[in-house]
């Protein structure tokens, strides 16, 4: 039997806490070798501005196998009034093959996105960083702002995006009670930037929203909107000037447009990047070397992420009952 897990199953079950835990173990292993994580398969409609992605990996040491699906399409809220980010996970168990859980990957997506940024934020922002800022204020910038509460001991997130200044007031005011933070929204990406120690992007820009001259010294960037080559959030001044920390160096080689454009530029090579998360994790390679460095975490998303905490959703459902059972050979 399987268990089918809605968006809200699947909220319950997932806090934010347990999924920075889970997803920092599962960078650790991703380094260790012992995670299968074959390369993703994507497939793009531009009729549509439609992104879609297959993404497979087996931890070995957890017993998390499983795949998801994972589709970007800019036009949906406009169009169809649907989320512009949609994904489904299938969890199956790694003795037989068998699918053991199904569920919604919509919810998921953003709070492993948002627990990858907390890990690295973990590892490489200055403990002593006291405001934090977030640019985009977007679905997925949701999971971003708790993972930074969760990590960082702050007493003030800075917000900004390009939205109408009610809605950038009301993201604020949501998270400020969820959080028992400061919420503020800043009057500009340069002014969230100069006042921030540690800065998220989550945006969907396709040029740089932000200048290598804006940050300050010390400053842990994560740069985690663009997702696809030729699109980029940051200056490739940023990224030459930084301790570039990835996800995974050879996801971001092939996928992230912050760092191929530099190269492209002769600004920039591959073997300027300090190395892969996971390894900082495990204290293979040092993380931040002091206060004034800038570092800055790359990420496209791994599958790692996805199956780890889905692996996680689906042992918990069973153990508290959550969900609805299916026989798929019914």
């Amino acid at each position: 039997m399987a268990i089918l897990l809605n968006r809200s199953d699947v909220q319950k079950l997932l806090p934010m806490s347990k999924a920075i835990d889970v997803l920092e173990a599962a960078f650790g292993e991703l380094a260790a070798g012992t995670a299968e994580m074959p390369n993703r398969t994507v497939v793009t409609d531009p009729d549509v501005e439609g992104w879609i992605a297959y993404m497979p990996s087996y931890l070995k040491s957890r017993g998390a196998l499983g795949v998801k699906a994972v589709t970007v399409y800019k036009g949906n809220p406009e169009k169809f009034g649907l989320p512009t980010t949609i994904g489904t996970i299938l969890v199956q168990d790694n003795q037989t093959g068998v699918v053991v859980a199904v569920m919604d990957g919509g919810f998921l997506t953003g709070v492993r996105t948002g627990a990858g940024s907390g890990v690295a934020t973990r590892h490489l922002a200055r403990r002593n960083s006291k405001v934090a800022g977030v640019l985009g204020t977007g679905v997925m910038a949701r999971g971003q702002v708790l993972a930074l509460a969760e990590t960082a001991d702050l007493d003030t997130i800075l917000v900004y995006s390009r939205n109408d200044k009610d809605a950038r007031q009301a993201f604020a005011d949501e998270f400020a009670e969820t959080t028992g933070l400061e919420i503020s929204v800043a009057d500009s990406a340069e002014g969230l930037v100069r006042e921030s120690d540690i800065v998220t992007l989550i945006t969907s820009a396709v040029e740089p929203i932000v200048d290598a001259s804006w940050w300050k010294l010390g400053t842990h960037i994560n740069a985690v909107g663009s997702h696809a080559a030729g699109l980029r959030e940051l200056d490739s001044a940023t990224v030459k000037m930084a301790k570039v920390v990835c996800d995974q160096k050879e996801a971001c080689l092939n996928e992230a447009g912050d760092i191929q454009i530099p190269i492209s530029e002769g600004l920039y090579s591959a073997d300027d990047i300090h190395g892969d998360l996971g390894a900082v994790v495990n204290g293979t390679i040092p993380g931040r070397s002091d206060d004034e460095e800038i570092t800055l975490f790359k990420s496209v998303g791994l599958a790692i992420q996805d199956i780890s905490c889905a692996s996680l959703v689906y042992e918990l459902a069973k153990a508290q009952g959550v969900g609805l059972e299916f026989d798929f050979s019914g």
